[in-house]
């Protein structure tokens, strides 16, 4: 039995329903849900307050875990960490970090948050990257959704990342997310990853507009100025 909790934390995604149900399946036991939450830093706050135990898994709500993953060996965050990011493969472009990963986190973290575009970035105490991989981030389950993750992660890898990230390493995602071509829907991740660095260009004046990148309304709205209503919603 695991010592944790676990959120699918959700919020358009197609496939979150049937995510949950695999993550419930692999972890072996119930794994709380809270979808449709406006506002993504409202979203992570209330996740704390649907779990009973300090510390807890957090997935996305299009994370697909490795059906071998083992809770059960899974050891508890050390004193003065906050949360702990395990890899996730990307289906459009063959990367694996962190991106879209399955978490254990801190819900007194969480109460505790400050500001940051990447919200998560902005917990206290410190952030522990692990290094294997224990799913696959599936994003790319419609146009939108798709262009949607290229743009954030591109606009804020542009901008420079909130987690301490080299800019060599930064620009190698970038160019990597540009070239995306592998898997359903790969052209809009691409054409996302190209807009998000165009858009944090633009936005480097006025820091604010980054705001936007956690605003589902403003992200579908843009979309859909640049391709059209091709957007598919869960």
């Amino acid at each position: 039995m695991s010592l944790f909790d676990a959120v699918l934390l959700s919020y358009d995604e197609p496939m979150a329903n049937s995510l949950h149900a695999r993550l419930q399946r692999t972890l072996g036991g119930t794994v709380k849900r809270l979808h449709g939450v406006h506002g993504m830093r409202r979203a992570y706050r209330l996740c704390a307050e649907v779990v009973d135990r300090e510390q807890f898994f957090l997935a996305d709500g299009d994370f697909a875990i490795d059906n071998g993953f083992d809770a059960t060996g899974v050891e508890p965050l050390e004193e003065g960490v906050s949360m702990r990011v395990w890899q996730a493969v990307n289906p459009v472009n063959g990367l694996s970090y962190g991106y879209g990963g399955l978490k254990l986190i801190r819900r007194s973290a969480l109460r505790e948050m400050g500001e940051a575009v990447d919200v998560l970035a902005a917990l206290p105490g410190r952030i522990e990257f692990a290094p294997h991989i224990v799913g696959i981030t599936r994003f790319n389950q419609s146009p939108f959704h798709a262009w949607k993750a290229g743009f954030r992660e591109c606009a804020m890898l542009a901008r420079g990342s909130e987690y301490g990230m080299a800019d060599g390493d930064a620009r190698k995602r970038i160019e990597a997310w540009t070239d995306s071509h592998e898997g359903e829907f790969a052209d809009y991740a691409a054409a996302g990853a190209r807009e998000g660095v165009a858009f944090a260009h633009e936005a480097a004046r006025g820091a604010k507009r980054f705001d936007h990148l956690n605003d589902p309304e403003w992200l579908r709205e843009r979309f859909s100025v640049a391709h059209g209503d091709r957007a598919v919603s869960g």
